[in-house]
């Protein structure tokens, strides 16, 4: 059993997936109380699912770009567990849980992750044996931004707010994803992570750190 835990934005979700079911998957927007919530929130979907802490095998953490203070409260939850109960521990970057969402298709795929005061995360996605491929290192863009940078038909999708969607839906040659399926699901997130752990991909717990966001440079990749 693995558990999923992603705090890299205002939204927190959990997922617990076992390699054939999605056995609980919960996400709601938190107002600056990662700490508080997202503990008893673990409890209590293992409570509802009849399982105990023992039964976790494995965990799979959202790493960002995200939120300084929200990343840092997952993955120090996180990194505790696998500390202290001896599991492995996979970091998946953010931008990858968004892009791993959408169907594949022809056109490239912009992921967005809000990076605070007005500023976007962005990750360009391409199409690649059946599955996306990250294209470069993202970097940080504003709507605007982003909106006068593209001269081709591509998707979007992402956490964006009401602003924000009205600037890009402005440019013809964008292809916005609703709000219901741009959301970030950590179910997906605990299928990544649980595929990167059954192939040995595993992380160090004591050095495994978040991807922060830097103005005026790209994000690491």
């Amino acid at each position: 059993m693995l558990l999923a835990v992603d705090t890299s934005t205002p939204q927190i979700g959990l997922a617990l997936y076992d390699g054939v079911q999605v056995l609980a998957e919960s996400l709601w927007t938190s107002k600056a109380r990662h700490t508080v919530e997202l503990a008893p929130a673990v409890v209590e979907m293992l409570a509802r699912t009849g399982l105990k802490m023992d039964a976790l095998k494995a965990l799979g953490v959202a790493i960002g770009p995200g939120s300084f203070t929200s990343l840092r409260v997952g993955l120090s939850f996180v990194k505790g567990l696998a500390l202290a109960r001896m599991l492995p521990i996979v970091g998946i970057n953010t931008l990858e849980v968004v892009a791993a969402s959408q169907p594949v298709s022809t056109l490239p795929l912009a992921c967005l992750l809000p990076a605070g005061r007005g500023r976007l995360a962005l990750g360009w996605y391409y199409a690649q044996h059946n599955g996306w491929q990250a294209a470069g290192e993202a970097v940080i863009v504003t709507a605007e931004a982003l909106s006068t940078s593209i001269e081709q038909d591509s998707v979007i999708c992402g956490d964006l707010s009401a602003s924000e969607r009205q600037i890009l839906q402005k440019n013809e040659h964008i292809r916005l994803v609703s709000p219901a399926l741009s959301t970030r699901r950590p179910a997906i997130l605990a299928e990544l992570a649980f595929s990167r752990w059954q192939a040995g991909r595993i992380d160090d717990a004591a050095t495994l750190a978040p991807l922060y966001l830097h103005i005026g440079e790209a994000l690491p990749g």
